[in-house]
Formats: C-alpha cells, structure tokens, sequence
C-alpha cells in the first residue's frame, strides 16, 4: 500500500491509504472488528495488479484512526459516506469481513447509487445473537495494548445483541449485486443466518469457503478466485 491519507467526518480523524492505478475502478475494503486496514495486506497488491484503485480504510477506533464516542454502525456507515465524498467516489465496489460488512450493507441501503457491487465476507448477522455476546466493561487486569479501542469492542456487541431492526428489513432495498461468502462450520458465524440474509438481498449469491472466519487469511487462493469471478460479471 502506499502512504497512509487522512480525513475528518464529524470531527472524527480516519485514516485510509489507497493502492492501484489512479484511473482504475474504485474498490473499498472495510475490515473486522479489532482489525486495521493492514488486515488486506495480501488482498489488495492483487487486487490492484486486476487494476482496481483500492482504498482501504481503518474504522473509527481501529488502526491509525481516532478513538471516538460513538461506536454505532450508523456513525461508521456515515464516516463512510465522508470518505466517498472526499475522494468524489461513487458506483464503488465493496470488499468488507465481518463488522465491516455491518457497515457496507447500511451504506448499500441507504445511499444505493454509492455501491456498485459487494463482497461480505463472513460478517456479523441483523438477528439477536444466541447465546447473548459478552459486553465487556473495560479491559481485564494486566491487559496489553490493543491497536484498537476495547470500546468498540463493548459497542458491537451491545448490537449484535439488539440490532436494529432496520438492519434486517433493509437488506430487501440493497440494489448492488452481492455475493456472501461463508466460512463453513468451523466459523463462528451461524451459517444458516447467512444464506438468510444472502435470500433477503435482492439477487444476491452465497458461497462457502471452509475457512472458518478468516477466510482471506487462511484461503486467500480461494477467497481472491471467489471475489474476482464475481466482480468480473460488472
């Protein structure tokens, strides 16, 4: 990747870097709770080599972007919207894993003409989690720097536990072509929940890749041949 850029939505400081040729198709990658944008270090030099102008971003409280006050996947979503409008960015394609794809589905819902295809990998679900997820209340005793705010961490939860319930019912106005890939059971994503949400979005595609969760960590051969079949078709 190349130097780190950054931008402000809301008073908040993100930070990006992009990769690829300056006139190439755009493509944003969002990244996993606790992750950065160093978490596409493998995906993105093929992904630029394809042609495609990367951008990959690290969330609020993630990376070298700032700690804020709200977690909310609607303050991500919008930290988004700014990113796309700084850059004049639209019609891009989406490669997001799991929080990540949390915030894609909500940007493809609610401003569709931004997206033009999407990738989710393995991502959180619109549905209560069962059993309830933990909502830590700060880090334990003794704990070691994260690259991350462990506020996050209590905020992701506290919504997967009660999403909202627009989370579900918008899936049904996303009008980007998506394909979800799941990791097989060895993930801890419910994969039935998955080929839900894939049924719920207008035409979109599920595929298994039995990776388990970090399924372009641990199968990056199969997850790059999914992916780019797929953006191929647009």
């Amino acid at each position: 990747m190349n130097a780190m850029r950054t931008f402000r939505s809301g008073g908040v400081r993100l930070a990006y870097e992009q990769d690829g040729p300056a006139g190439g198709a755009p493509l944003l990658l969002l990244h996993a709770l606790g992750e950065n944008r160093g978490s596409w270090v493998r995906v993105v030099p093929a992904l630029a080599a394809d042609g495609w102008r990367t951008t990959a971003l690290d969330l609020r409280g993630h990376g070298d972007s700032d700690h804020a006050d709200d977690y909310a996947y609607e303050a991500m979503r919008d930290d988004v919207f700014a990113l796309l409008d700084e850059l004049g960015l639209d019609g891009v394609t989406v490669v997001a894993h799991s929080v990540g794809t949390v915030v894609a589905s909500l940007v493809a819902m609610d401003r569709p003409a931004a997206v033009r295809r999407m990738v989710l990998e393995d991502g959180p679900l619109p549905f209560p989690a069962d059993p309830p997820r933990p909502v830590p209340a700060g880090p334990g005793p003794g704990a070691e720097p994260t690259g991350y705010d462990w506020r996050v961490v209590a905020a992701v939860a506290r919504q997967r536990n009660a999403p909202p319930a627009r989370h579900r019912e918008g899936l049904a106005e996303i009008t980007a072509p998506t394909l979800i890939l799941g990791g097989g059971p060895s993930s801890h994503i419910p994969q039935d929940q998955l080929a839900d949400v894939a049924a719920r979005i207008p035409g979109a595609r599920f595929t298994t890749i039995p990776a388990g969760h970090m399924i372009h960590d641990d199968r990056l051969p199969d997850f790059l041949a999914a992916t780019r079949a797929f953006l191929s078709e647009g």
